[in-house]
């Protein structure tokens, strides 16, 4: 196929980006569509000698980068903002066609928020500042100094939104980026490095490996020039990395996986309940954030569970560039096979199926059709381990203590959902759940002035707002002596 290939009539090309050019590999992998299992792409599998390349390239440009002034960072990332913007439509195509996300919700939602990215950065980048305070006639200024070349490794579900949340803060704060973006989902990175080469982010300012985690990522987030490390994945992946960074005492920021519950009180909206519920199937359940463990009031579980199934069941699964469908493929056949091995695990110890529960052998390849278990027992394997595909288990509860209780009940703390209408419940149970995020009668609304992360096994710092300028940036205090 070359080194460049053309997905949804989109020409995209297959080698990394690195020091404003692109670079082959003497070896490739192949890219595979979760839509259909076809080779779309065969892409440069690069190692320790393209990140030596790249780390050497971003070094290089931060001493540009890094002195330019606020002003002119934040024109450059507004014309990334704009270069994605006219570009949605590719953008979208080939994502779905990559990665097996909806159509439509890659037009309308992702991309989209991929650019607002940007902008939001540029404009917090002006803003950014602290006041000055005093210390016995001694005055303290605080600044944001760029911290050199950071490593970002993304993950494959939603890659380039995720990828520019990490990218958007890193370059407004004058850092350089080396990209090591998913394998599995590997294109639209690819296509991001033209827009910005054509928005006039400098030669070096970002670059893109590709390949392996276990090869590019490795010898990136080992690599002593590096400054920053963040990675958004697994929590295993994540130890990996942590022993890497240790090795040069680089910061690191992880957002890894999750567990999250949903609560449904017996003052809750039902109906928005439910709605929000059934959305946990979103993306094929391959979503960090996805509250998987649905817990209902006793006095309203025989209530909710008729709607949920009602309204599941009215779900279509299909081809995600078909404007029916509702969820799409798992990502591999190996994902595939890992959730189904969950499911049989979950009936096997003893959990019913009430929905699902199997591959979706009318749609073929890797569609898993949505799942429900109920009458789980304490202490499965299915309500504590992340699944990450479209699968929920229901559970009953009696009173606050034990809501939060089998809330709180696993190693992760990425987010959680609260639905009732009671505003001092609201308020005790979000102070005691262990989340970096708590919705309250809704999921998913996101600003980036808030700060975003998970507690315990779900990840490591915060990103977002200001939050980010505190990890890509070095803080520094310039206190100074009374002028005479």
């Amino acid at each position: 196929m070359g080194n460049r290939t053309t997905v949804e009539g989109v020409e995209v090309s297959t080698e990394h980006w690195i020091a404003g050019e692109r670079a082959g590999s003497a070896d490739v992998f192949d890219d595979i569509s979760p839509i259909d299992g076809a080779v779309i792409a065969q892409v440069a599998r690069g190692g320790a000698r393209e990140v030596d390349r790249a780390v050497a390239a971003a070094r290089s440009a931060f001493g540009t980068w890094g002195q330019t002034p606020p002003a002119a960072r934040a024109r450059v990332l507004r014309a990334i903002a704009a270069g994605i913007e006219r570009r949605i439509p590719e953008l979208a195509a080939v994502e779905t066609r990559d990665a097996g996300a909806l159509l439509r919700s890659m037009q309308r939602n992702v991309v989209p928020r991929a650019a607002h990215n940007f902008r939001f950065f540029a404009e917090h980048l002006e803003a950014l500042g602290a006041p000055d305070f005093e210390t016995r006639g001694h005055m303290n200024h605080v600044r944001w100094e760029p911290s050199g070349v950071v490593a970002l490794i993304t993950p494959w579900n939603a890659p380039l939104m995720l990828a520019t949340w990490k990218i958007a803060p890193a370059l407004a704060s004058g850092a350089t980026v080396v990209l090591k973006p998913a394998e599995w989902s590997p294109l639209t990175a690819s296509l991001l490095a033209d827009i910005a080469h054509e928005a006039g982010l400098p030669p070096g300012a970002f670059n893109v490996v590709q390949g392996l985690g276990e090869e590019a990522g490795a010898a990136l987030v080992r690599h002593p020039d590096v400054g920053r490390i963040s990675f958004t994945g697994s929590t295993q992946t994540a130890r990996l990395i942590a022993e890497a960074a240790a090795r040069n005492l680089t910061p690191v920021s992880f957002e890894l996986g999750g567990k999250s519950p949903l609560l449904v009180f017996e003052d809750a909206d039902l109906d928005r309940a439910v709605e929000q519920a059934v959305g946990q199937y979103d993306h094929a359940g391959q979503v960090c954030l996805a509250a998987t463990r649905l817990l209902v009031h006793r006095d309203v579980y025989d209530a909710f569970l008729p709607r949920f199934l009602e309204r599941a069941r009215g779900l279509h699964q299909g081809d995600p560039r078909d404007p029916r469908s509702d969820i799409g493929p798992q990502i591999t056949r190996e994902h595939l096979e890992r959730v189904d091995r969950f499911v049989r695990t979950a009936r096997e110890q003893g959990a019913r199926a009430v929905l699902g529960g199997e591959p979706n052998r009318e749609a073929g390849g890797l569609y898993y059709r949505p799942t429900l278990f109920v009458d789980v027992p304490p202490g499965a394997e299915i309500l504590s381990e992340e699944v990450f595909g479209p699968v929920l288990t229901l559970q009953r509860f009696d009173d606050e203590e034990e809501a939060i209780a089998l809330a709180n009940g696993t190693r992760y703390g990425l987010s959680a959902v609260v639905f009732t209408s009671n505003r001092a419940r609201a308020e005790r149970v979000s102070a005691r759940l262990v989340a970096g995020t708590v919705w309250v009668n809704c999921f998913f609304v996101r600003d980036l002035r808030a700060p975003f992360g998970g507690a315990r096994q779900s990840g490591i710092g915060r990103e977002g707002g200001t939050w980010s300028f505190d990890f890509y940036a070095d803080v520094k205090n310039v206190c100074t002596a009374p002028w005479s």
